[in-house]
């Protein structure tokens, strides 16, 4: 059972200027609510990540509307749209992004910092908290080349979800780790959304997929295919 939508598109289209213009996606209508575990899949270049970053206000549509809640972010400030993405969404990319320099426990206190509404000791806790969750205890104090590639993947998605977001997306979270690791990686997106975030993945592995509540699948910048397995 799914909650209220966090996330629509209406009508959105993504086009590249220049001097052969090229859509990256278009027609694209969709809601998704809390409690959903949605993944997209479609072959390279159908337009998966690019629509995963309008949904994440890391892109703006050319025309149409993405609405957060109900909100229009069209035309809100680069500003604006950036505290949104740091108050209410969390992201995983295929790569993880960590900070070489710091610990798990500090890569993932990083947007908690960023947003500035907890004390330093309860981000600690936080952070501690959701490294526990993920099975990461024992790693809080190691640096990134000290772990493996799923554990990195591991502290990845704690420090999305270090600022309670409510919505969680993921673009090939499993691209550069083994199957068991990819498995591990998706039965925490799918507890995500059993926890009441709503979730959206990218992804090319179809075994993967087949674990969501819902598969949209892309060709050519358009949805081809929108259903709810579960």
């Amino acid at each position: 059972m799914t909650g209220p939508s966090f996330v629509t598109a209406e009508g959105v289209h993504r086009v590249l200027p220049g001097p052969v213009p090229v859509t990256l996606v278009r027609e694209i209508a969709l809601s998704i609510g809390a409690g959903e575990f949605v993944v997209v899949t479609g072959p390279s270049g159908s337009g998966k990540s690019s629509l995963l970053y309008l949904l994440g206000l890391l892109d703006r549509p050319t025309q149409g509307e993405i609405l957060i809640e109900g909100r229009p972010t069209r035309a809100l400030s680069r500003d604006a749209a950036a505290a949104l993405r740091l108050a209410s969404i969390g992201f995983v990319f295929q790569f993880h992004f960590l900070l070489p320099e710091f610990s798990a426990l500090e890569n993932v206190t990083l947007p908690m910092r960023r947003l500035g509404t907890l004390e330093r000791a309860a981000m600690e806790t936080r952070a501690r908290d959701l490294l526990a969750t993920l099975e990461m205890a024992d790693y809080a104090d190691r640096r990134p080349d000290q772990l493996s590639g799923g554990q990195r993947q591991r502290v990845a998605i704690a420090r999305a979800l270090a600022n309670a977001p409510k919505l969680v997306l993921a673009d090939e979270p499993t691209g550069n780790l083994d199957s068991r690791n990819a498995e591990q990686v998706f039965t925490i997106l799918a507890g995500l959304a059993n926890a009441g975030h709503a979730v959206v993945a990218v992804t090319h592995n179809l075994d993967l997929a087949a674990m969501a509540s819902r598969q949209i699948t892309l060709l050519d910048g358009r949805i081809v295919e929108d259903v709810r397995t579960q």
